[in-house]
C-alpha cells in the first residue's frame, strides 16, 4: 500500500468495469476513499445492475479504504449534484473527481439516429459538465473559506483518439471526446485557483474497444515483443493516480495519451502554417491558386491504427 492519496476522497464515474475499475483499485492502493459510481449498464447504456458498483466497493474495501456505491446516471444534472453531496456526507469532503463514465452507439453518420447522437453526447460531454460543474462549485467554496488550501481539487477527464485523431463510425463519440478535451482546457483556466483539471486519452482493452467493436479484440489482446500486455487498462491507472495527487499541483489543462509503457503529451489545435496576401483580403481564385502552398507545410495527422500497429509491431 502507498500513501500518495492517503485520506483523500474521490468520485469515479463508470467505475464498475474496465478503466474505472482499474482506477479505483489503483487509487485505493494509495489510501484513497472512494465513491464508486456505476449505472451497471451495457456498453450502449442500456439496462441497469446495481451489483456492478457494489462488487467494486467490496473489492476496494478489502484494500483497507472506505468506499460507497452510487448507481445514478451522470446525465442528470441534479443527480450529479447529489453524488457530490454523497461524498461530502459520507467522508466529510471531496478532493478528486474522475470523469470516466461512457457509452457507445457507433453508426456511420448517414445512418445515425438523433437518439444515438444525443445519448452519447449526454453521457460523455454533458456528464463531464454535470459532475465537474458541481465539484467546481464545492472546490471554490472551500478555497474561499480557507485560502491556505490552494488549488487542492483535482479533476481528471477522459477523452479518446476518436475525438483527437478521428475514427470511422464515431462522429457522436468523437465529437463528445473532442469536446471533453476542449472543456478540460477551458475549465482548467477558470478553476486554477481552486483545482487542476487535466485529461487522459487512454488506449486500453475495455468494453468500448472490444464488446462494441469485436474486430478490435485481436489487436487489443496482443503483447509487445517483451511480453507486455500493452492494452491492459491497468497500465493507464497510475497516470490517473499521479494527476490526482498533490505532486500534480502544477499540472493543469493538459491532455495525455496513455498506453502500455508510454505517456504522450497532446497539444491541441494550433497554427502549423500560414499564407499572407500583402495586407489585402484573399479572393476565392487567389486561395485556389495558393492553397497547396498552405497545405504543403502541414505535418501529417496522427493515425490511430498506425499507432496501434507500432505498439505491438503488427
Amino acid at each position: 500500500m502507498g500513501n500518495m492519496l492517503k485520506d483523500k476522497v474521490t468520485i469515479i464515474t463508470g467505475a464498475g468495469r474496465g478503466l474505472g475499475h482499474e482506477e479505483a483499485l489503483a487509487m485505493a492502493k494509495e489510501g484513497c476513499n472512494l465513491v464508486i459510481n456505476d449505472l451497471g449498464a451495457a456498453f450502449d447504456g442500456s439496462g441497469q445492475e446495481t451489483k456492478i458498483a457494489d462488487e467494486v466497493v467490496v473489492e476496494v474495501q478489502k484494500l483497507g479504504v472506505k468506499a460507497v456505491a452510487n448507481y445514478d446516471s451522470v446525465t442528470d444534472f441534479n443527480k450529479a449534484k447529489a453524488m457530490i453531496d454523497q461524498a461530502i456526507s459520507e467522508f466529510g469532503k471531496l478532493d478528486i473527481l474522475v470523469n470516466n463514465a461512457g457509452i457507445l452507439r457507433d453508426r456511420m453518420l448517414f445512418n445515425m439516429t438523433e437518439a444515438e447522437f444525443d445519448d452519447v453526447i449526454g453521457v460523455h460531454l454533458k456528464g463531464t459538465f454535470n459532475m465537474t460543474r458541481h465539484a467546481a462549485a464545492y472546490f471554490r467554496e472551500q478555497v474561499k473559506a480557507n485560502e491556505s488550501l490552494g488549488n487542492f481539487g483535482r479533476v481528471i477527464n477522459t477523452a479518446s483518439d476518436a475525438g483527437l485523431t478521428g475514427n470511422l463510425g464515431q462522429t457522436n463519440y468523437g465529437a463528445a471526446k473532442a469536446g471533453i478535451a476542449s472543456f478540460t482546457m477551458n475549465a482548467a483556466a477558470e478553476l486554477k485557483k481552486y483545482a487542476t483539471v487535466n485529461c487522459i486519452v487512454p488506449l486500453a482493452r475495455t468494453r468500448l474497444t472490444t464488446d462494441a467493436t469485436p474486430q478490435m479484440i485481436d489487436i487489443m489482446s496482443k503483447l509487445d515483443e517483451t511480453g507486455l500486455d500493452v492494452f491492459n487498462p491497468a497500465n493507464v491507472a497510475p497516470m490517473v493516480v499521479f494527476l490526482a495527487s498533490d505532486n500534480a499541483r502544477k499540472i493543469n489543462g493538459e491532455v495525455f495519451r496513455v498506453v502500455g509503457d508510454r505517456v504522450m503529451l497532446f497539444q491541441g489545435w494550433h497554427t502549423v502554417n500560414q499564407i499572407k496576401n500583402d495586407h489585402k483580403p484573399f479572393t476565392p481564385q487567389l486561395l485556389a491558386d495558393r492553397i497547396r502552398e498552405l497545405m504543403k507545410g502541414a505535418p501529417k495527422r496522427e493515425n490511430l491504427y498506425a499507432l496501434l500497429g507500432d505498439m505491438v509491431k503488427m
